[in-house]
């Protein structure tokens, strides 16, 4: 793959990449990170999160539910928000804040950057 490691599927049991110096993770090509999918869950350095692909840009935020045990990625999308498939909770995908009930906490965001079609991402620490 040219020198890029591969993504670690939430549920794989392989060795995720390593942060570069600055902390950024080599995620890979957009096209073969999301292929036909809006979004995608990964564990990187132990924590579960959630990119999602929305009019050609990309977020990642936590992908844990601030209120429970469930996969934001696994949920409905709507624009910029994306509704938690166990608590129909709303949490916005660029900041990661909590918009409406039963969900009183926002989830991380982290940071994302796009170059020469080469998808980075920074976790943003706890």
């Amino acid at each position: 793959m040219n020198g890029i490691l591969p993504i670690v599927a939430a549920d794989a049991q392989a060795s995720p990449p390593l942060p570069d110096a600055q902390g950024w993770l080599t995620l890979g090509p957009l096209a073969e990170v999301f292929g036909d999918r809006a979004c995608r869950s990964l564990k990187l350095g132990g924590v579960q999160v959630g990119l999602f692909l929305v009019d050609g840009e990309v977020y990642a935020i936590d992908d844990i539910c601030s209120h429970g045990n469930a996969r934001l990625s696994e949920g409905e999308i709507d624009g910029f928000e994306v509704e938690c498939p166990l608590h129909a909770g709303l949490f916005d995908i660029r900041s990661g804040k909590a918009l409406s009930a039963p969900l009183t906490r926002d989830v991380r965001s982290h940071e994302i950057r796009l170059e020469e079609g080469v998808l980075y991402l920074r976790l943003v620490a706890a």
